[in-house]
């Protein structure tokens, strides 16, 4: 867990860091500032071009097209293209690979501190490859982490978690304890509920939760205002939970055209994977291997549901209504390497890259419901801002070639400075 005597230690590690590839402003820090920007994606599917972006207090003030010369301690970005934070709804930024190169389980002898380190450096690498904004569900340790990174103690993406997770065993299974699990998750300061409702792909993905169930967990997550992301990976169990008004279903390996057609009909937010998990497990083996479902027949099985994961990202992308949002279920290994899965997305999977982006930016925040605050470029967002080497919208491949980042208008990656006088 990260704990608080750790936190000036990382503190300390994100100053080094910030250090080595951030230029220290000497505009004054309430101050207006300019981005100024060859082309913009504004994160809808709009793109702008010669764009002065002003930021002020955190967030996003004007956008005006650039004339003139660049006000003092303004950032040029010359002909890079620029786009709001990146958003995955999926991630678990609690795994990772310890010492012994084996995904790390509680029990392994890993100290807090260890495990503090780790989580802190895949919030991080996360952050640096362009992601802003995540929602990493499962963990009970993201609570603290999600909390340094919100009060400046380390670098890292906006974090919204659920702090653990139910399923059809939970306190024995009747909707009473279900509904009960919900308002302990509310209580603990959960942003989201997260709901299993079928077995793992390793198992064969059937539904585990019954109807009565689901209507129990996700109706008392509505009720307390929270949102219900439901793991379900056949065609019945992703029915059930768009039945039962739960607010998002991930992974759907399975899911059909008529699931799809319901989640159209009831509006529920889709996220399915492509790649970058399953080839993430599948080419290194060893690090998991011997862990519950890892070995050789689940190996088996993610190796046949990646082309059913390809197929389903198209058929979804090509469905009118559903909700498509951008999520990669990053485990140990996978953090920082999030834009490999709209890669996989674009070139495997068949969906439109500027329609990969918005699934990414402005409409994963919408799931987030945090649509008014995130993965938009305009007057009053938050000034979350990314740059890239190239043009996603063309080339989804630089969405791998991210070289500046910033959040909430503070500067953490910024690769070639170039800053107006009255900056350095």
């Amino acid at each position: 867990m990260l704990t608080v005597r750790f936190l000036p230690l990382l503190a300390g590690l994100a100053s080094t860091l910030s250090a080595q590839s951030v230029p220290a402003p000497t505009v004054a820090p309430n101050a207006p500032r300019v981005l100024r920007a060859a082309r913009v994606l504004d994160g809808t599917g709009r793109v702008l071009v010669r764009q002065d972006i002003v930021l002020q207090g955190g967030r996003i003030t004007a956008i005006k097209p650039s004339v003139g010369p660049l006000p003092a301690g303004g950032i040029d970005l010359g002909d890079r293209t620029v786009l709001p934070g990146l958003i995955d709804t999926h991630v678990h930024l609690g795994w990772y690979i310890n010492s012994q190169d084996k995904m790390h389980t509680d029990g392994d002898g890993d100290a807090p501190g260890v495990s503090a380190l780790a989580h802190a450096a895949n919030a991080w690498a996360t952050l640096r490859a362009g992601f802003t904004t995540v929602q990493s569900i499962g963990e009970a340790d993201n609570a603290p982490l999600r909390d340094a990174i919100t009060r400046g103690h380390i670098p890292g993406p906006r974090v919204l978690t659920s702090l653990g997770s139910l399923n059809e065993r939970t306190r024995g299974g009747s909707p009473d304890s279900l509904r009960a699990a919900v308002r302990r998750f509310k209580q603990m300061g959960a942003d989201v509920i997260k709901i299993f409702a079928s077995k793992s792909i390793r198992d064969g993905g059937e539904a585990t939760m019954t109807p009565e169930q689901l209507q129990a967990a996700c109706g008392e997550s509505t009720a307390l205002g929270l949102r219900s992301v439901v793991h379900a990976h056949s065609a019945e169990s992703a029915q059930r939970a768009a039945r039962a008004g739960c607010t998002q279903v991930e992974h759907g390996v399975f899911a059909d055209d008529t699931t799809l057609a319901l989640f159209a009909e009831r509006g529920t937010w889709f996220d399915p994977q492509c790649g970058l998990v399953f080839r993430n497990y599948l080419d290194h083996k060893p690090w998991f291997d011997g862990i519950g479902n890892y070995n050789a027949v689940g190996f088996a099985a993610m190796e046949k549901a990646i082309p059913l994961a390809e197929a389903g990202i198209g058929r979804a992308a090509r469905t009118k209504g559903v909700k498509l949002v951008f999520g990669t279920d990053a485990v140990a290994g996978a953090h920082g390497r999030n834009a490999e899965e709209l890669v996989c997305r674009v070139r495997r999977g068949g969906q439109p890259a500027s329609d990969a982006i918005v699934s990414a930016t402005s409409r994963a925040a919408e799931s987030l419901q945090l649509g008014k605050e995130v993965g938009r470029i305009a007057p009053g967002y938050m000034a979350d801002i990314i740059a890239t080497a190239g043009d996603p919208s063309q080339e989804i491949e630089a969405s791998l070639r991210v070289n500046f980042v910033m959040r909430s208008g503070v500067v953490y990656r910024f690769d070639g400075h170039s800053i107006a006088a009255g900056g350095r």
